[in-house]
């Protein structure tokens, strides 16, 4: 897959996943905005210089890529990355909202500022990354746009405790990215989502894993990123090499929404009595 002359923003690529995604569409020829604040494990706190070394290791490879430091958590900052993006490269096609940290925190415990980082990055980064992007992808003849969730919030049976901010943020991308595959259906933007499992800093891994290596997550992403993929609305489930698409579907026969098809019910007894047929998939 060629990607020159297109130009790619990658968040929270200064390290891990979104850095191996940068090396990779750098490698195949695409314009690479690095974007990454730096911060710590919890979500708090920058270093410019994470996205600073990012970009001049890519840079010593003769890839064309500019960093960005700044702050995702406001519309102003998402607006300043995406005017960046095209004030060095002339255009915008192809967005990759890959920032995001895992936090723990109990229910009883949850607090404002926890809550506020969690939904700072994983809901409002990408709506106003997109709507100061949209502009710039209409005029692209391929606009991508790849976000980010978590199996750890889609399935119950990979839940963990404390996890609560981290699924709900996770979980309302998938939600953004419906949304958005249908306003971008007419004018060619396409917007899928990739669920990762790869062992990084964020797994507290800071050398070469065994397995679960982010290189093996990467192909789902570029291809997400292609023209190749002609497909929107679509979950990629990412992990050790491996891939599977899935999204949420309605059986042949619903009439939505005057009628489910499924099992009728009069009262809250009758649904006692028939749940076990109700939640049959």
């Amino acid at each position: 897959m060629d990607f020159t002359g297109k130009t790619a923003v990658i968040t929270g690529a200064g390290r891990g996943l979104g850095l191996v995604y940068a090396q990779e569409l750098a490698r195949r020829g695409a314009n690479v905005v690095i974007s990454d604040s730096g911060a710590d494990t919890s979500g708090a706190g920058t270093d410019t210089a994470v996205v600073t070394q990012a970009a001049r290791r890519l840079e010593s490879e003769g890839f064309k890529v500019f960093g960005h430091a700044g702050d995702l958590s406001t519309e102003r900052g998402c607006g300043e990355l995406v005017e960046a993006t095209v004030n060095a490269f002339g255009q915008l096609d192809i967005l990759i909202h890959n920032a995001g940290w895992v936090g723990y925190q109990a229910i009883e415990e949850t607090d404002t500022s926890f809550l506020g980082r969690a939904l700072d990055i994983n809901v409002y980064a990408p709506i106003w990354l997109c709507k100061h992007a949209w502009k710039h992808l209409k005029h692209s003849p391929a606009a991508r746009v790849v976000l980010t969730s978590s199996d750890r919030a889609m399935y119950q049976r990979y839940a963990q405790p404390g996890l609560t901010a981290y699924a709900a943020g996770k979980m309302a991308q998938l939600g953004i990215m419906n949304a958005l595959s249908m306003e971008g259906a007419a004018c060619g933007i396409l917007v899928n989502t990739v669920s990762p499992v790869a062992k990084t800093r964020m797994w507290g891994v800071d050398g070469e894993p065994q397995n679960l290596k982010p290189e093996w997550v990467a192909p789902g992403v570029i291809f997400l990123a292609s023209a190749h993929c002609q497909d929107t609305g679509y979950i990629l489930r990412a992990s050790n090499g491996q891939f599977t698409a899935t999204r949420f579907t309605e059986g042949p026969q619903v009439d939505y929404p005057v009628d489910l098809a499924r099992v009728k019910a009069a009262s809250a007894e009758q649904v006692a009595e028939r749940w076990r047929h109700i939640k049959e998939r």
